[in-house]
């Protein structure tokens, strides 16, 4: 039992000279918990600019002209869209040409159930039958014969909907698949495909295009207001419009 005791006692002593040792030669104990002023250069640095990244977000998120926050928080107090300094509206649409509408936002109308009016919409993919060799294979099926998806019909609509309310419900009426997101940027709904038919199914310049009354609009189907007796043709262009009389985004 001595012993023993006698063993533990000149381990410590033992211990006790060594931490002295190495306290007289310079000696220290590491501790692997970096303080925050002793972060590599390149480390706070990069922490640096990650702070001001977030701090331009944070300054984009309360402007209120800041496209992407406003068009997720409705727009402007008026029912178009003003146009900035450089000619664009906030969400980015050129000046529409005279005589057409202006783009109406969505949140700032109020669609009246109450009353019925009527317009005519169709949808057509004809012009994939001439770039058949370039349309996706699994896709070909679905391409009508005649390239017809919709037929010109007469439809009924309340005062206040959009071009888009009006896809969606027709759609549904007839069973047609149509799948589409909002984009914040444009405040409007983008449609992605008809019929399992999709933008880029059939080459890198084709989608889903709209025109009223035989103009293509310069801005989002959600943002045009239908009229009483408007025509609506949703077309599938394989050239970026130009196969289906649109050249504005021909360069």
């Amino acid at each position: 039992m001595e012993r023993t005791w006698k063993k533990t006692l000149a381990a410590g002593i033992a211990a006790v000279v060594i931490v002295v040792a190495l306290v007289l030669a310079g000696g220290k104990l590491t501790d692997h918990t970096a303080p925050a002023d002793q972060t590599p250069s390149s480390v706070q640095q990069t922490n640096d600019d990650h702070q001001q990244k977030d701090a331009e977000r944070l300054q984009n998120a309360t402007d209120p002209n800041d496209p992407s926050i406003v068009g997720e928080t409705g727009g402007s107090d008026h029912t178009t869209s003003g146009a900035t300094s450089g000619g664009q509206d906030q969400y980015h649409t050129d000046p529409v040409p005279e005589g057409r509408p202006e783009p109406v936002e969505p949140d700032n109308v109020e669609v009246d159930t109450d009353t019925s009016l009527t317009c005519t919409i169709s949808n057509s993919c004809a012009t994939i039958l001439d770039n058949m060799e370039l349309c996706a294979e699994n896709k070909r099926p679905l391409v009508p014969s005649d390239g017809v998806i919709l037929p010109a019909t007469t439809v009924t609509f309340s005062p206040g909907e959009s071009v888009y309310d009006v896809l969606q419900q027709v759609c549904r009426d007839y069973g047609i698949h149509m799948e589409s997101e909002f984009t914040p940027m444009y405040n409007s709904a983008y449609i992605q495909g008809i019929n399992n038919l999709y933008e880029f199914d059939v080459g890198n310049e084709s989608g889903w295009m709209y025109k009223v009354n035989g103009w293509f609009p310069n801005y989002g189907c959600s943002r045009y207001q239908v009229e009483d007796g408007d025509v609506i043709c949703w077309v599938y262009t394989c050239d970026l419009g130009a196969d289906v009389g649109d050249n504005s985004m021909s360069g």
